[in-house]
């Protein structure tokens, strides 16, 4: 199906298999991953106008819902996020927009949606998400959004309209992105995951069970084709060459990612190590050997978050990282005792020395204790 509005805007994506199908789909949770340009954002768009078409009337004969629409920060909120959804929704066409408090309100006939726009880098609007009453939510470059969020945000749908209204015909949390990486929560949530029935799952957290390594079978992921393969998606809306450009004088991680529609790794931002790192030569296929003649190098960052790695200089002079410990929210002496000392048990017949960062030295302002003293009170007197 193939329309185009009076203003301009293409529907041709109706036509995009992949987006079809997740438009199709009557999941709690969907997400949609594939490259640049491949139309999920606009998917996305006109979902929450599909469903707020298909709620059922209240007793005033007005299909009502609410919808949170969540993005990482509010320059890309602002920027891409509601450009995209006023593009298909104009304000002065649909509705009102509250440019203070980002709240849409649209109003088509008998279909009333109130949308709200949240950014996760605004203190006051993360702490609004967590009280809010929904009917379904829109996660925006989900890859992008703490998979905290992501887990929230499912409690707070499915309340809009209230029951004794009619409740909702529909509800959910729909999500987009580029793919995220294959170390991120959300990739262990889709791909590595075991797929159990939703009421299996349930049951499994009405009494206590383990579903860390568990997905509910109502929670699924739609993915794109490359756009360079013979069956791109969205090639009406974009010009011949867009992907060609889009590849040109990238590296293979970027293009799997933005062209491809791949799981991978991109390095944005100013490297923290070398750029001339490579996995190939710097990452060892096969397990590390220990010299026990050499000494066990510990080197510590501090902080809510201490870190140690556990190194090992060869006799050739080379450098070997066996292992890292990191942590979040613990303090250092928590840290050393549950996470650091019972790894080392596995080199108590090596010498250890250590080295920290030098705000180490720093005196706490409850105690006055420094991180090198816990240090050192746990045993590492040498560090």
């Amino acid at each position: 199906m193939k329309n185009r509005n009076p203003d301009g805007f293409d529907y041709s994506y109706w036509s995009v298999p992949t987006l079809l199908s997740f438009s199709q789909d009557e999941s709690f949770i969907r997400a949609v991953i594939g490259p640049f340009g491949s139309g999920k954002s606009s998917a996305c768009v006109v979902e929450i106008f599909q469903r707020a078409l298909s709620q059922t009337p209240g007793k005033d004969g007005m299909r009502r819902s609410r919808w949170a629409v969540l993005r990482n920060t509010y320059p890309q909120l602002k920027d891409t996020t509601i450009k995209t959804f006023h593009q298909w929704f104009p304000p002065e066409h649909c509705g009102k927009y509250n440019i203070s408090t980002h709240d849409y309100t649209i109003q088509i006939a008998d279909v009333s949606i109130e949308v709200l726009f949240r950014a996760l880098d605004r203190p006051d609007q993360v702490s609004n998400l967590l009280s809010l009453e929904l009917t379904g939510a829109w996660i925006n470059e989900f890859k992008e959004v703490p998979f905290a969020v992501f887990e929230a945000i499912q409690g707070r749908v499915d309340r809009y309209p209230a029951k004794k209204d009619g409740g909702c015909t529909w509800t959910g949390v729909i999500m987009d992105s580029n793919p995220p990486d294959t170390d991120s929560k959300y990739y262990r949530y889709f791909e590595e995951s075991e797929v159990v029935p939703a009421q299996q799952y349930l049951n499994l957290i009405k009494n206590g069970g383990d579903v860390s390594n568990l997905r509910p079978d109502n929670a699924r992921i739609f993915k794109q084709p490359s756009g360079l393969s013979p069956q791109a998606e969205n090639l009406d809306n974009l010009s011949e060459s867009y992907y060609l450009n889009l590849a040109s004088g990238k590296g293979q991680d970027f293009t799997n990612v933005y062209v491809h529609g791949k799981y991978g790794y991109v390095k944005e931002g100013k490297s923290v190590y070398s750029s001339s790192w490579n996995d190939d030569m710097h990452v060892s296929k096969e397990p590390m050997t220990v010299n026990t003649a050499r000494p066990i190098v510990l080197g510590f960052d501090f902080g809510l978050t201490p870190a140690c790695v556990v190194c090992q200089v060869t006799p050739s002079g080379g450098f070997s990282v066996l292992q890292e410990l990191v942590s979040e929210n613990m303090g250092l002496k928590q840290f050393v005792q549950n996470r650091l000392k019972p790894e080392l048990l596995k080199y108590r017949d090596i010498e250890i020395v250590g080295y920290g960062d030098p705000a180490g030295t720093q005196r706490s302002q409850t105690d006055e204790r420094t991180c090198y003293g816990i240090l050192s009170s746990a045993g590492f007197s040498g560090i």
